[in-house]
């Protein structure tokens, strides 16, 4: 395991993803930029343009955002000023996205302590594992955050806190954080949207993605409580967090004044598969702790990148094909699971890439590979115009973004520190429903219910493809067989 930093390690692939590049740092100074290395800048002799002076095609440093992420600051340490009475908030799901882990930088409470400082008040803590959820809250109440939970009470589901509360209880936000497999449908157990648009009308959602992961032809739930929400005008977002990236909204920017139509994108997710621990992960018929297998649960942050770019999807057209567990190509030297508990049929594949064509006439294609050893992962996505080519690489730890223009083959490249998405998303959320901004469209919420829908149905139909793909070749190579054993 390397001992860089993540910074470190983004700023060496900085220097070395393409050997003609000029490295831009979103929120330094003039003056301040990165030159490119020199040993590898052989083909950049020329010193960094500063970006005001670039004339057409545009493509202005001064990313503006506050049409899209609002303007209060998007890093995780500003305080939100907004309102001075109590903002109350009710947690469903006691696990690492609400409370953060090791494993990655989610962690909702963190952010909504940010947003909203000593006003935060957490009404309560829906989850099954009473015990789970009291070891999260006796850490909170022995913090400098101890006034946000000092009154918190845990339920084991919505209906015990529902007959349990008092007028005072009432959240003005509800944020879901448990596991995909209890969203998303409209089965009883697996509908706790419905129970909250139930019991709390008009109160805001957030809502973490997948939207479910659930069996294939349930999708239809999912777009029947979208219908609900949007029909009730309920405030609601999902946590699509790479929207709200400051490269991402860059990416718009350049696409929007530019007047560019987008021909392609490319996604590519490669994950470090040697500490996925959780058998359930390896098993794409399970639909706790995450799966549905990995396209549907760990790609879909890149379908939904593809979507946001591309428009919507001629679900029709898409193709796909894998590497599965039995080709010679799907073996894995350090998996930390015995993987042979797991039936045949059930083994996620090793490899998927897919292709489909939008609704506007462009294509997309998405590759999904577990591969890598160690701990970081390989993830970029790209996107195509006339003269153009956006590439994000990086984007969960220390996004770049590369840029190649018209009239220019080398690439420049920005880079945007200290950018917090999962903060952004959730500020954006809490003053849509405090609208306290002056101009009504100052804080946008980039991924409605209907919209994750969308992506998880885009998502199902990348795995429906490739798995129907497989059982043709396995059909033809038997047919293949017999036919050989019959001459």
């Amino acid at each position: 395991m390397s001992s860089a930093s993540p910074r470190d390690l983004a700023q060496a692939d900085a220097t070395q993803h393409n050997p003609g590049h000029q490295v831009l740092n979103e929120t330094e100074p003039e003056g301040s930029r990165l030159e490119p290395s020199s040993e590898h800048s052989h083909r950049s002799t020329s010193p960094v343009i500063p970006l005001p002076e670039i004339p057409q095609p545009k493509l202005d440093l001064e990313l503006d955002l506050s049409s899209i992420i609002g303007s209060s600051e998007t890093k995780a340490e500003a305080i939100h000023v907004g309102g001075t009475d109590d903002f109350n908030v009710l947690f469903i799901g006691a696990g690492n996205i609400m409370f953060g882990s090791d494993e990655g930088p989610w962690n909702h409470s963190f952010r909504l302590e940010h947003k909203l400082g000593p006003r935060l008040k957490v009404v309560a803590l829906i989850d099954p594992a009473i015990d789970r959820a009291n070891a999260v809250l006796e850490k909170k109440r022995d913090s400098f955050v101890v006034s946000a939970y000092e009154a918190t009470r845990v339920f084991k589901n919505l209906d015990d806190f529902v007959n349990n509360m008092s007028p005072k209880d009432k959240p003005r936000a509800v944020i879901v954080g448990s596991p995909p497999m209890f969203r998303g449908s409209l089965q009883p157990g697996r509908n706790i949207e419905v129970q909250i648009l139930k019991h709390f009308p008009g109160v805001a959602l957030f809502i973490e993605k997948p939207i479910a992961t659930g069996a294939r032809h349930e999708i239809s739930d999912a777009f029947a409580i979208a219908k609900t929400i949007s029909d009730s005008k309920t405030i609601c977002s999902v946590g699509y967090m790479l929207r709200y990236l400051k490269a991402v909204q860059q990416m718009k920017q350049i696409i929007r004044e530019n007047n560019l139509t987008v021909m392609s994108t490319i996604a590519r997710y490669a994950c470090a598969y040697v500490k996925i621990s959780k058998p359930d992960w390896w098993d794409k018929s399970k639909s706790i702790f995450a799966s549905a297998g990995p396209v549907v649960e760990q790609g879909t942050h890149f379908a939904d990148l593809s979507r946001y770019f591309g428009g919507e999807v001629d679900v029709d057209t898409v193709q796909a094909h894998s590497v599965e567990w039995d080709e010679n190509a799907g073996h894995l030297s350090h998996q930390s699971i015995d993987e042979s508990a797991i039936p045949p049929e059930n083994r996620i594949p090793r490899v998927t890439t897919a292709t489909w064509k939008y609704d506007s006439g462009a294509v997309g294609t998405f590759t999904h590979i577990v591969a890598l050893h160690d701990t970081n992962y390989s993830c970029e996505f790209e996107v195509y115009a006339d003269g153009y080519q956006l590439k994000l690489v990086n984007p969960y730890v220390q996004p770049i973004l590369y840029v190649r223009k018209p009239g220019d083959d080398i690439e420049q490249a920005f880079q945007f520190p200290d950018d917090d998405p999962f903060f952004s998303e959730v500020s954006n959320l809490i003053d849509i429903v405090e609208d306290i901004e002056e101009d009504s469209e100052a804080a946008q919420i980039l991924s409605s219910y209907e919209d994750a829908v969308r992506t998880y149905e885009l998502t199902w139909a990348i795995r429906d493809a490739s798995e129907r793909s497989r059982a043709a070749k396995q059909q033809a190579n038997r047919k293949a067989a017999e036919a050989q054993k019959a001459a």
